[in-house]
């Protein structure tokens, strides 16, 4: 059968990829095309258009680049009707998904959501729009289940989450080790031009205060090396990995870490953090006066309560920053409370087996129905 998968940052990369590499499990014969990353393609697909071509981040950049995001959704659209996939797969990136959902769902595709968009945090009105055009939702964490079904009465399949499967499985193969004499510190201040260029300098001006512990910035992929090498000119003791995040944070005493998965996947490796986000002006302001969520970081979201420390906007600044990792450093009981908190975080998310292997038979079934 025939797959099209649309997912429009590196998160979705990663889940992504996981679930091709199920979906070939159910159907060794299935043909892939998608929007994605280096991931997605290494696991069979072919990718017609990658995710840093995609990656507009916040309200201002998102009016900024209108121009070109209409070009892609109308790329895209070409591009479906010349593939005629059996099943459309839409990862999270709910801006251009649901416009290409509402638009399959009309054109006669069956439409799988894997990965729901945030809808509990924002634009809930978006649930109207999903209820008529996606034919199954998939979901991963579980306040999601009960937000659909309890509030809104549709029903969807709640899977776990697929990075509990992907740590545990990164953590049994053997690693190799960074040598260095002292501990480490992680830094992932995000896989975006912006997001890096804002919160990288304040993490590592901050470094300072700690000569005791080597820092060591992960890398994405997608951001040209200039980008890193304009700012660690001015902080020559940190070092780089790339393409080496789990590796790094299996290695890792502490960590600071961008707002969105990177955070669910430190908790995963046990790492103690403390989460770091900073937006333009224009999109904070306007965030502030739309988003109804309590907390930024998928921890604290799913755990329900602040388990990590979170500095926002102006609260993220290198006098903060050296306070929060000092205690998560050396406050004996902080690090002992939120080790615990991990652990009933991923009894949450791990359900009862492999979240990607779940979602790959519930999609291959529904594409299975749609040529009957």
């Amino acid at each position: 059968m025939k797959y099209y998968i649309i997912a429009g940052e590196a998160s979705g990369d990663l889940h992504g990829s996981n679930l091709i590499k199920q979906l070939k499990q159910f159907d060794p014969e299935a043909s892939i095309r998608s929007w994605g990353g280096d991931l997605m393609q290494q696991s069979g697909s072919e990718v017609v258009k990658h995710y840093k071509e995609l990656a507009f981040m916040g309200f201002a950049e998102v009016i900024m680049n209108l121009p070109t995001i209409l070009q892609n959704i109308a790329f895209c659209k070409k591009d479906i009707e010349a593939f005629k996939p059996d099943v459309l797969i839409l990862i999270d990136y709910p801006g251009f998904n649901l416009r290409i959902a509402e638009w399959a769902k009309k054109n006669k595709y069956k439409v799988v959501y894997y990965i729901s968009p945030q809808v509990w945090a924002w634009k809930e009105s978006r649930v109207k729009m999903i209820k008529k055009v996606v034919d199954k939702m998939i979901v991963i964490l579980p306040f999601e289940k009960r937000f659909y079904e309890d509030k809104w009465q549709y029903k969807v399949d709640y899977v776990g989450h697929p990075l509990v499967q992907v740590v545990d499985d990164f953590i049994r193969k053997e690693k190799s080790d960074y040598i260095y004499t002292k501990p480490i510190i992680a830094l992932l201040p995000g896989s975006r031009k912006q997001e890096v260029t804002v919160k990288l300098p304040v993490m590592l001006e901050a470094a300072k205060s700690f000569p005791q512990y080597q820092f060591l910035v992960a890398k994405a992929a997608s951001l040209d090396e200039k980008v890193y090498q304009g700012i660690l000119k001015d902080f020559p003791f940190a070092g780089t990995v790339a393409n080496d995040t789990y590796n790094l944070l299996s290695q890792s005493v502490a960590a600071l870490v961008t707002s969105g998965t990177a955070t669910l996947e430190t908790a995963l490796f046990n790492v103690p953090q403390v989460v770091c986000y900073k937006g333009s002006f224009i999109s904070y302001q306007i965030a502030k006066r739309l988003v109804k969520i309590k907390f930024i970081s998928l921890v604290n979201l799913i755990m329900d309560k602040q388990v990590v420390k979170e500095l926002i906007q102006q609260d993220f600044n290198v006098k903060n920053v050296v306070k929060e990792l000092d205690d998560v450093l050396h406050d004996e009981k902080k690090i002992a409370d939120i080790k615990t908190n991990y652990a009933d975080l991923k009894n949450l998310l791990a359900k009862d087996g492999n979240a990607s292997s779940k979602a790959a038979e519930i999609i291959v079934n529904l594409a299975s129905i749609s040529l009957q």
